[in-house]
């Protein structure tokens, strides 16, 4: 599924005793990433004190609460009727998308099955959720590293001695987040779909590295654009080639950086 297809029919389903109020127009903003966002609920126990804080973005955003009361202790019925909702929606045959909005594992079947019918699963959660759920979704967010992004506070910028920005490794053993995995994967990936000189082309590698790493995204690295993660990357060589059809096209290939 390609994103900024506004053809595609987005579902966007908030845990909202899992997820909190200040991530509302990031998870609305980068939801319409992948389609137009028809569906907007969330999920909660309004009766508690602790959802208050919520009232406010549902109004500004125009989100359906759903209401279900703790009927037993310990038992979440919001993730129940959460996962009831997103099955009703697959069984609509109208979404191309859903949106699974928490850091908790428990939707991580409902992730997989959703998946199994070819609806494309967009995972949000903070970097606390665990590998099971964001590996069954297609694509998975970080909000908190996000959210960071926004406010321009991303640490894994540092600053060379020419004042250029690069790419610092971060400590934190989550492969989309770990620099050394995002690297040997890229480097698995020219092993198998380079030419004979070892070029291959950066569109191509940023599709399969996205199937192969769900929550990878250059945003976590402090980076817009793919090419400008890579060209911080001393490992690799970056190459552009103008297209005889039409110059004023750049096509950018990427191999291993060669040993002098």
């Amino acid at each position: 599924m390609k994103e900024n297809s506004v053809s595609h029919k987005v579902a966007v389903l908030i845990d909202a005793e899992n997820i909190a109020y200040k991530y509302a127009q990031l998870i609305l903003s980068e939801a319409s990433n992948f389609g137009n966002v028809v569906c907007r609920r969330i999920y909660g126990d309004w009766s508690l004190e602790a959802l208050s804080s919520w009232k406010a973005p549902i109004m500004d955003y125009s989100i359906n609460p759903i209401q279900q009361f703790h009927n037993t202790t310990g038992k979440n019925a919001s993730d129940s009727a959460l996962i009831i909702d997103a099955m009703d929606l697959l069984h609509e045959e109208r979404y191309q998308c859903v949106c699974i909005v928490s850091s908790d594992s428990d939707f991580t079947r409902l992730a997989a099955r959703l998946r199994e019918s070819e609806i494309f699963v967009v995972g949000m959660g903070e970097q606390k959720t665990p590998a099971s759920f964001r590996s069954a979704c297609d694509k998975f967010l970080y909000l908190d590293l996000l959210e960071k992004e926004e406010e321009k506070k991303i640490e894994s910028l540092v600053a060379d001695k020419k004042g250029k920005q690069i790419v610092a490794l971060r400590d934190n053993d989550q492969n989309g987040l770990n620099l050394q995995t995002v690297i040997a994967t890229i480097n698995g990936i020219i092993d198998t779909e380079s030419d004979e000189d070892g070029w291959v082309g950066l569109a191509a590698v940023g599709s399969k590295l996205n199937a192969k790493i769900s929550d990878f995204d250059v945003r976590n690295f402090g980076c817009s654009k793919l090419a400008q993660f890579i060209r911080g990357q001393a490992v690799f060589e970056v190459k552009e080639v103008k297209l005889q059809s039409d110059p004023n096209i750049k096509v950018v290939y990427i191999r291993k950086k060669t040993k002098s």
